[in-house]
């Protein structure tokens, strides 16, 4: 019979391995950034998709006192999944380090250096002393303001958080246009509602050059996009949506619902109401986003992991929310809409909205 207190013994080393992996989680992340600023993935993707360590020390130009230390970072990256490793130490690339390769149309390169700048990691530095505070965000608790002033303030800033989102739009626009292209047939116009630099409506003007497509954003953000090359028939203007929308058949909603409360959504959708025809003559809102899976769902499901990921990032930088489907449906309701559809868009969904 084994001796209780030597089992108690063993569990507390195991639940502190369990500790120590959750506390050390963010080395993943941090090796990833780095192997995205070195250009790893584009150094491997250039071997033709494997490289042994000496040739990316070549390739990235790193002095040869430092190989040893990119041999450490290339075996933490390949234990968490990032490269795979063959015979003779020869580096791959994985289908998820595929999106790190910056000359690939869908690259997510920039969506990492974006969500792990040094302003968006400070702010849950505050996230302990925020649920003490007043401060409306652990963001606005860390900088004196909220992550959309930062960014009007900020150019630099401005500039890595516009393209994160542009990167996210370019593999999201793939889908929507190539995958679900049903929910914009015979649609005459359309617009990006908070659509930043204009990624994603190109993306679907150049699919559909018969719709007028018109993106709506902040001033300050539709001026980055000046002097860009778009479609024909793509229109930019700067405004503020919840005070005036153009008016359109559709309304695209893209990661835009998930910044604010349930107060501000509603009257985000009652301006897209507004704008659009009724639904026996083409009009909808589209909107992109997750559907949080409820309590229910597996505690191993990595997907309901990345969704309360998500749902933490936006309690921690924008004050919104990720919101289960009983949710989206009281601020449609609230909103004046009449119904609604879902459709599966990997860890988000695509949820045409009904007047």
């Amino acid at each position: 019979m084994e001796n209780p207190v030597a089992v108690g013994i063993m569990e507390e080393l195991e639940a502190q391995s369990e500790v120590w992996n959750h506390i050390f989680r963010f080395i993943n992340s941090m090796s990833v950034k780095c192997a995205v600023e070195l250009g790893v993935p584009d150094a491997i993707h250039a071997h033709g998709g494997a490289a042994t360590l000496p040739q990316l020390a070549a390739a990235l130009s790193l002095p040869p006192a430092k190989l040893a230390d990119l041999r450490r970072l290339m075996r933490m990256l390949v234990h968490a999944g990032c490269f795979a490793k063959k015979e003779d130490d020869v580096y791959a690339l994985t289908p998820w380090s595929r999106l790190l390769v910056s000359s690939e149309h869908t690259a997510a390169a920039p969506f990492v250096v974006g969500m792990l700048h040094p302003l968006m990691v400070q702010s849950w530095h505050s996230l302990g002393a925020w649920f003490h505070g007043s401060a409306p965000t652990p963001f606005a608790a860390t900088h004196g303001k909220g992550i959309f002033e930062t960014t009007r303030e900020q150019p630099g800033f401005a500039a890595v958080f516009n393209e994160a989102m542009a990167s996210d739009c370019r593999l999201v626009g793939q889908v929507l246009v190539k995958k679900h292209a049903e929910v914009l047939e015979g649609a005459r116009s359309m617009v990006d509602v908070g659509g930043g630099t204009g990624t994603l409506a190109a993306i679907v003007a150049e699919a559909f050059p018969h719709m007028k497509c018109t993106v709506l954003d902040l001033p300050h953000v539709v001026a980055a996009a000046a002097g860009a090359r778009t479609p024909n028939n793509l229109d930019v203007v700067g405004g503020n949506m919840f005070d005036h929308i153009p008016s359109a058949d559709i309304m695209l909603l893209k990661w835009i619902l998930h910044d604010w409360k349930d107060a501000e959504c509603v009257k985000i959708l009652k301006r897209c109401r507004e704008a659009i025809p009724s639904k026996q003559n083409g009009g909808k809102v589209i909107v992109i986003d997750i559907v949080l899976q409820g309590d229910e769902a597996s505690r191993c499901d990595k997907s309901r992991e990345s969704q309360l990921f998500l749902d933490m990032l936006m309690m921690v930088v924008s004050g919104g929310k990720q919101r289960e489907e009983h949710q989206w449906r009281k601020i449609f309701t609230d909103a004046g809409f009449s119904s609604y559809t879902i459709k599966g868009m990997g860890l988000r969904s695509l949820i045409e909205v009904y007047p």
